[in-house]
């Protein structure tokens, strides 16, 4: 039997949607009539004719959970297509339920697990897709999703707290941004107008600040407007290889930003040779894979040389170390990997390494950045309160 996707009116005219097994599109419609719905359209699940699951995708989130389930299934016995009937049973989300349905039909039809998954490639990613390949080839499928689970599972942790360090931050600046333009577009100009009207010389401060704050009363919305086409602009040119490149060089030159993000590109990219070389997979293919996980255009320009030089017949380690992009403690971790013959399990300790430092990282970032976002409000707030003061601390001189 294979899975199908409909929709369907009942009998109060309301529109439904679902998934049912039949063995055929006819007798899937015969299942529905005989629920007292109509059908307006079924089609296989995964299908692009309908459109009813192409563009389905799954979520991060949802990913992890399924993939630890996923494996918990195998391990008990139950085959891909029984484990993924179940899933589908479990599943909350009805996009969760047409994807896993799909890859059901695909697999019913006859295709294997990496095919059926590879016609749903926006939900499945490519190291999940080459390491179910790998299981499936060494026949310890189960393994490898064990291992594909605790790297999703670390993958979305670090992501989590990387967002939940940079939520408070963010929440201060936008409040510090709203009480300075609040202040600037509607305080001062109450108050200094005062000052104005009595013809007196304005102190230097005073007058920059009035200047300023015409400027956001009158033109503030073609700032706004000039800010957002800038960005508009940066990323519509950020699709072009050649100034994405640009850019990714200059931010991996920067202090700190480039360290960081070469660190993130760094843990994603030994977990996957971890995943894969552990699997069985080939070491270039391997290498391949890893580079398509890489987000930094120069990096993924690395890997490609070091693939180059190991094909060439280099070790790793040297072609990795030649090309000066990555931390020297990955290049030692993987020499010292090939000497023992142990290269997944050093990858996979470089990848835990790299998102602990990431970690740490991320804590003292965040730490040192909210004070000093204070700190510019504060300074915002007293230039300020300097510029309206200044002309009141004169009057009451002149008056003495």
């Amino acid at each position: 039997m294979a899975a199908f996707q409909y929709r369907a009116v009942d009998a109060d005219g309301r529109n439904l949607s679902g998934i049912v097994e039949a063995d055929s599109a006819r007798s899937a419609r015969t299942q529905l009539r005989e629920r007292g719905l109509f059908p307006l359209e079924v089609a296989a699940s995964g299908s692009k004719k309908s459109g009813l699951g192409s563009t389905r995708k799954l979520r991060e989130s949802e990913l992890v959970l399924l993939t630890r389930q996923w494996a918990a299934l195998l391990t008990s016995g139950l085959t891909v297509e029984q484990a993924l009937s179940a899933l589908g049973d479990q599943a909350e989300r009805e996009a969760t339920r047409q994807v896993l349905a799909g890859v059901r039909s695909e697999i019913l039809a006859g295709y294997s697990l990496r095919a059926a998954l590879d016609r749903h490639a926006t939900s499945f990613p490519t190291i999940y897709r080459a390491s179910v390949a790998a299981g499936e080839k060494s026949g310890e499928l189960a393994t490898v999703m064990n291992q594909l689970a605790d790297y999703l599972e670390r993958r979305d942790e670090l992501r989590r707290k990387t967002l939940q360090a940079l939520i408070y931050p963010a929440i201060v600046a936008a409040v510090a941004l709203m009480v300075v333009i609040g202040l600037l577009t509607y305080v001062v100009p109450q108050v200094v107008g005062v000052f104005q009207s009595s013809k007196q010389t304005l102190p230097w401060l005073t007058r920059a600040l009035i200047v300023v704050s015409d400027f956001l009363r009158n033109w503030g919305w073609l700032l706004a407007l000039a800010i957002a086409g800038g960005i508009f602009g940066l990323r519509q040119s950020l699709r072009e290889d050649a100034v994405r490149r640009k850019w990714d060089t200059w931010l991996l030159g920067l202090p700190l930003i480039g360290r960081h993000l070469r660190a993130l590109d760094t843990t994603r990219f030994a977990s996957t040779l971890a995943i894969l070389v552990g699997s069985g997979v080939p070491l270039l293919a391997a290498l391949d894979a890893g580079r398509q996980v890489v987000v930094r255009l120069p990096l993924r320009d690395a890997i490609g040389q070091a693939s180059d030089r190991v094909r060439e017949g280099m070790s790793l380690s040297r072609a990795l170390g030649a090309t000066r992009r990555f931390p020297p403690l990955l290049t030692h971790m993987i020499a010292s990997g090939e000497a023992t013959g142990q290269l997944d399990a050093m990858l996979d300790r470089a990848a835990r390494l790299q998102q602990g430092e990431l970690e740490t990282r991320t804590a003292v970032l965040t730490s040192l950045l909210e004070p000093l976002l204070l700190l510019m409000m504060g300074g915002m707030v007293l230039i300020i309160v300097l510029a309206v003061m200044q002309p009141i601390i004169e009057i009451n001189t002149l008056l003495k």
